[in-house]
């Protein structure tokens, strides 16, 4: 089992490149199968959008790229946890439940951060344009 493992973490520039190709598959995937990374496209799209007009700062850009990046990520990492839930327990299961709750929290959570960092950051924007 062990040379199988190895044999498929062979390093080279084919496997290198072609990881790519697998971690685009999986945004792939999780934009047509997860209704959440359609809002979060959403989101990240008006949130760019009112960057521009506002005309952020750089460190301003940066915080606000930073948490789009991380809520994308953590949607990302929902979606797999809820895979693997799926593949090792299909049928209902008190634990799997908490194992798809806990990881959608984890989401929530930082949703819940981005909103308040995004508040943080154009608010002031707003009021100064008014």
């Amino acid at each position: 089992m062990k040379e199988v493992r190895e044999e498929k973490k062979k390093m080279g520039f084919k496997r290198f490149f072609r990881s790519f190709g697998y971690s685009c598959a999986g945004l792939k995937y999780a934009f047509k199968f997860e209704q959440n990374m359609l809002v979060h496209a959403l989101a990240t799209i008006v949130v760019v959008v009112a960057g521009i007009l506002l005309k952020l700062t750089m460190i301003e850009w940066l915080l606000v790229l930073l948490v789009i990046g991380l809520v994308i990520a953590t949607e990302l990492i929902n979606t797999s946890i809820e895979a693997v839930v799926d593949l090792a327990c299909p049928e209902i299961h008190p634990l799997a439940k908490i194992a798809k709750d806990t990881a959608s929290a984890s989401v929530f959570v930082f949703a819940i951060t981005a909103l308040i960092v995004g508040i943080l950051v154009f608010v002031p924007n707003i009021l100064e344009l008014l």
